[in-house]
């Protein structure tokens, strides 16, 4: 039997760290994105507001090659691409599922996931507002996820997800098999694996030993 592997990305694929936080560092901005992400994981600020803040910060001074050095620069776990590689290998099928922009998200489809979803954002150079409706939030994990069903001919038991936080809880709540990757509590308790470390290698074992 096939099955979807959900990967979250701030956390998850990106240890300690989101891509908020690493364009930010691009632009000097680190005090200012630490606020924020500090406002929104006390729930001061929904996904949509988060994002509409993160979008001023940036809208001045955003480039392409600044995007591009924050994807390169940031701290992804070892292993993803091997991963991946061997899901697809197996028939499979591999998603990331982010509420960060999918100017970003995105890039990660050259590293050989089959599909990425994130918020929709302006285009780099941001020049047009950003739409609070393109924003994506814990419970659109789960909408998608179920467009992804449909897409491959798949149900949700043959689902498994990988996350770290919040919004990763409604998602954890309705798959079969979960695993918390360097977690908080919003997940910890609900995944069916937990896992410590920086290789997602050894994430996904977990899944393929069933231990």
């Amino acid at each position: 039997m096939s099955k979807l592997h959900l990967f979250d990305m701030d956390g998850t694929l990106l240890h300690g760290s989101a891509a908020a936080v690493e364009i930010s560092r691009q632009l000097g901005l680190d005090r200012e994105i630490a606020e924020l992400e500090r406002a929104f994981a006390a729930g001061a600020l929904t996904p949509a507001g988060f994002a509409q803040r993160a979008c001023a910060l940036w809208a001045a001074d955003l480039t392409e090659a600044q995007v591009a050095a924050a994807f390169e620069g940031a701290p992804w776990l070892t292993g993803i691409r091997e991963v991946w590689a061997d899901i697809r290998a197996r028939g499979e099928r591999c998603a990331v599922i982010s509420l960060s922009p999918g100017f970003f998200v995105e890039r990660l489809l050259e590293w050989g996931v089959d599909t990425a979803h994130g918020s929709r954002w302006p285009a780099v150079p941001i020049r047009e507002p950003l739409e609070p409706a393109g924003i994506l939030s814990s419970s659109a994990k789960v909408r998608i996820t179920d467009a992804l069903c449909t897409r491959y001919g798949l149900t949700w038991d043959d689902c498994v997800a990988y996350g770290d936080s919040m919004s990763d809880s409604e998602l954890f709540a309705v798959v079969p098999e979960s695993v918390a990757v360097n977690a908080d509590h919003h997940v910890s308790g609900l995944a069916t694996y937990a896992y410590s470390g920086r290789d997602l290698r050894e994430a996904y074992e977990l899944v393929r030993t069933g231990e």
